[in-house]
C-alpha cells in the first residue's frame, strides 16, 4: 500500500512538473512571437485638415462625456489644438440668432442636426502583426475611423517601435490615435539577454522602462515578491499599471492581491472570480486539463461562473475592498463575446469589406493561432459563456452603480473581433451589463482617460469635452444614445418608412484628433482599398 501511495505522489508530482514547464514553454514562445512580430510602421500622414487656427463645430447636440444630459445647439470653438469655448446657441425647433454665435472662424464645421462627443479612450490594444494585419496603417485607421483618438497599447508591438509611434503620433507625423505606451517585464532590447528573477531584476527592468518612456506596465499573475517590487518601483516612478492575472499563477496573484500590492487596475476577468471563490481558492479543473490546448484553456475558463454568489458575503466584501483602493476595471468583454456566439462573430457584417484576408485566417480555428480555438466547440462551450457573462456582468454593473469606475478596451485582432469594431461592441456589452448609454460614454471616455493620468495624480487633458482640454472628440450623424450601432463603420440597419427601403445610417462622420480633423468615411475606403488590394493580390498568386 505504501509502495502504491509512494507512486501515485511521485507520478502526480512529475504530471504538475511537466504541465508547469510545458505553460512556461507556452508563455516564452507567445511572448517571443509577439515580441519580434513584424509590423511595418505607418507612413507619414497624408490625410487629415488642420490643426486650424479658430475652428468651429457649428449647430451640435453634444454629449460631453461626464454623463450629463445632451444639450445643444452648442458652438464648439477650437483653436489650433484646445478647445476654447463650448457656447450653447439656443434652443431646440428654434432658429438660431446669428448674433450670440462666436465669431471669427478661420474653418467651419456645419454639425445642425448632428452629435458631438469626446473621442473614445480604449485602453487594451495591440497593431496587429506581419501573420495577420503586417500594416500598422491599417489597424490606425480603422481606430479613427470609429472616433478612438486615444489607445493603450498593452503593448501595441515591440518597445522600441512601440515608442517611435507613439512619438510619431504625438506629433502628427501619422494618422493615427494618441499612443499610450505600456509594456510586459523583461522587454526592450537590452534586456534580450536578461531575466526578471529576483525583486531587484523587477525593479531594474521598470527603471530602465521608465527611462525609455515607457508610461506603464502590462503584468501577468507574477509570484508576490516579483509583482511587489515591479508595483512598488511603478508607483515610485509614477507609471500606470495594469494586468492579465493569467490562470497559470492566479492561485498566488488574484485580482485582489494584486489591489493590494498596488495594482492600478486589471484587464480582462482574471482574477476576479477566483478572488470570492464561494469554496476553494482553486478552479477544480478537469483532470485531462491541458493549458496549451487552447479550447481546454478557454472553454474550461466560463466553467467558473457558478464558483461565486451574487450579492453574497465574499461578493461584497470584494467589492468593497476594490472600491476602497480606486481600482479600475477594464473588461474587455468583447474580446471573448465570440464564445457564447461563435456564428454571429465569424460572420459579423463587416468581415467582407474591412477584414484583411491574412486577418481573416488568423481567426480560424487554428491551433498556432492564438485566440483561434473553435476545435470542437459545441452548445455546452456557448452556455457556459452566457451564464458567465451574466455574472460578470452583474459584478461590473453593480461595481459601477457604487462608484467604481469601469473603462473600455477591446484587446481585438484576435477570436474574430476587428480593430474598431471590436471597441463599438464593447460600448454595446456595457449597456447590455445595466449601464445607461451615458454611462457607456463616460467609460469610453472620461473614465478612460482617468485611469491614464491616475498614476501621475494630474487633471486629465481630453475625454470630456471642456474648455481647456484638448480637441479629441467625434462627430456622428446620428444619436448614439438612442443606439450605439450608429457609432460602427457598417453603421446601423433601418427601415426608411418614407421610401420603404432599408438603409444604413450613421457611422463616424468626423474625427478629431489634437486639433486635426479627419473625414472617418474616408478613412474607411482606405481601409476597404487594402483589403481589396490584399485579395487581389491572392487571386494573382493563386493563378500564378
Amino acid at each position: 500500500m505504501k509502495i502504491k501511495l509512494q507512486y501515485r505522489i511521485q507520478n502526480q508530482t512529475w504530471h504538475i512538473k511537466k504541465v508547469c514547464k510545458s505553460v512556461f514553454i507556452m508563455f516564452f514562445l507567445l511572448s517571443a512571437s509577439f515580441a519580434f512580430a513584424q509590423v511595418k510602421p505607418a507612413p507619414d500622414r497624408t490625410t487629415g485638415e488642420g490643426p486650424f487656427d479658430r475652428l468651429i463645430i457649428r449647430g451640435a447636440t453634444l454629449i460631453d462625456g461626464s454623463g450629463g444630459p445632451a444639450v445643444g445647439p452648442v458652438d464648439i470653438v477650437i483653436e489650433k489644438n484646445r478647445i476654447v469655448d463650448v457656447k450653447v446657441v439656443g434652443v431646440p425647433h428654434v432658429a438660431i440668432d446669428p448674433k450670440k454665435r462666436p465669431s471669427g472662424a478661420t474653418k467651419e464645421i456645419d454639425a445642425t442636426g448632428k452629435f458631438v462627443m469626446p473621442g473614445i479612450v480604449d485602453l487594451h490594444v495591440h497593431t496587429g502583426g506581419d501573420t495577420k494585419a503586417p500594416e500598422a496603417e491599417y489597424v490606425y485607421k480603422l481606430w479613427l475611423a470609429h472616433g478612438i483618438t486615444t489607445v493603450r497599447g498593452v503593448p501595441t508591438g515591440p518597445l522600441e517601435w512601440s515608442l517611435s509611434e507613439r512619438e510619431r503620433s504625438a506629433k502628427n507625423e501619422i494618422a493615427a490615435p494618441r499612443i499610450i505606451s505600456f509594456h510586459r517585464p523583461g522587454s526592450g532590447k537590452e534586456w534580450k539577454d536578461r531575466k526578471i528573477l529576483t525583486p531587484k531584476d523587477a525593479k531594474e527592468w521598470v527603471q530602465y522602462a521608465h527611462k525609455k518612456g515607457v508610461d506603464g506596465l502590462k503584468l501577468g499573475s507574477y509570484r508576490p515578491e516579483i509583482m511587489k517590487a515591479l508595483l512598488d518601483e511603478a508607483k515610485t516612478l509614477g507609471m500606470g499599471s495594469t494586468a492579465h492575472l493569467g490562470q497559470s499563477g492566479v492561485a498566488q496573484m488574484n485580482t485582489l492581491d494584486a489591489a493590494r500590492l498596488g495594482l492600478t487596475g486589471m484587464t480582462h476577468f482574471y482574477g476576479l472570480f477566483e478572488a470570492m471563490y464561494e469554496t476553494g481558492d482553486i478552479q477544480p479543473w478537469p483532470s485531462d486539463i491541458n493549458y496549451n490546448d487552447e479550447q481546454h484553456r478557454f472553454g474550461q475558463v466560463a466553467r467558473q461562473w457558478n464558483m461565486v454568489k451574487p450579492g453574497g458575503e465574499k461578493w461584497n466584501a470584494l467589492m468593497d475592498e476594490l472600491l476602497a483602493l480606486d481600482y479600475f476595471m477594464n473588461p474587455t468583454m468583447t474580446i471573448y463575446s465570440a464564445s457564447r456566439d461563435v456564428m454571429r462573430a465569424r460572420n459579423a457584417d463587416w468581415h467582407k469589406e474591412y477584414t484583411l484576408p491574412t486577418q481573416m485566417d488568423f481567426f480560424k480555428p487554428s491551433r498556432k493561432s492564438h485566440g483561434a480555438y473553435w476545435f470542437d466547440w459545441t452548445t455546452h462551450d456557448e452556455v457556459a459563456w452566457k451564464k458567465f457573462y451574466q455574472v460578470w456582468m452583474q459584478f461590473l454593473n453593480e461595481y459601477k452603480n457604487r462608484g467604481g469606475k469601469v473603462t473600455v478596451g477591446s484587446d481585438s485582432g484576435f477570436i474574430y473581433q476587428l480593430y474598431g469594431f471590436g471597441t463599438i461592441l464593447e460600448l454595446e456589452m456595457l449597456q447590455e451589463a445595466g449601464f445607461h448609454p451615458l454611462e457607456v460614454i463616460r467609460a469610453a471616455t472620461m473614465h478612460g482617460a482617468e485611469e491614464i493620468f491616475y498614476p501621475k495624480k494630474k487633471p486629465i487633458e481630453f475625454g470630456v469635452i471642456r474648455p481647456g482640454l484638448l480637441a479629441d472628440l467625434l462627430i456622428v450623424d446620428e444619436n448614439p444614445l438612442a443606439n450605439l450601432k450608429v457609432l460602427y463603420g457598417t453603421g446601423a440597419v433601418k427601415l426608411n418608412d418614407a421610401t420603404g427601403e432599408v438603409e444604413r445610417v450613421g457611422g463616424v462622420a468626423i474625427t478629431i484628433k489634437d486639433g486635426i480633423v479627419y473625414d472617418a468615411k474616408a478613412l474607411l475606403k482606405e481601409v476597404a482599398e487594402m483589403v481589396e488590394e490584399q485579395k487581389t493580390a491572392r487571386e494573382g498568386d493563386s493563378k500564378n
